[in-house]
């Protein structure tokens, strides 16, 4: 049997990164669960229609990372329980644009809150070092488009 070359798991940046963004996500999702009732992909798919004037499955899975499935039942489930409407996009009748409902807006106008607040937290529990994390966090996303 061969021998594997030496690696150091705990020390490899990717795998720390994919872990600590599950636990943060984790967290965050366990807030508006309990209280909202509504899933980490419902969550993203509200959070993205909440930042512009209407958005397509297709913009929110290319944003995301999420399996085009994925965003597509959360947005019908979203749809069912009243947070957001589906309408023919008018200059490609093959895509939906997703608003928000008054429903949508008002569940918006309390959860976004939450998600500032979460921020704070994780700010003031990371103090100096938030500022490095944000910085290569933002060269990482940028060299990655």
């Amino acid at each position: 049997m061969n021998q594997l070359p030496p690696f150091d798991l705990a020390g490899f940046s990717a795998y720390r990164l994919t872990v600590a963004a599950q636990k943060l996500s984790d967290a965050f999702a366990r807030q508006y669960r309990d209280q909202f009732g509504i899933s980490n992909p419902e969550w993203r798919v509200l959070v993205h229609i909440s930042q512009s004037d209407g958005t397509s499955i297709r913009d929110i899975e290319a944003r995301v990372a999420m399996e085009k499935s994925k965003v597509s039942r959360a947005a019908k489930r979203l749809e069912q329980a009243g947070y957001i409407s589906k309408q023919i996009n008018k200059t490609d009748r093959r895509l939906l644009h997703l608003h928000l409902t008054s429903k949508g807006q008002n569940l918006m106008t309390e959860l976004l809150p939450l998600a500032d607040r979460f921020q704070q937290e994780m700010e003031t529990r990371l103090g100096k070092a938030f500022k490095g994390l944000e910085a290569g966090l933002d060269k990482i996303l940028e060299d990655q488009e």
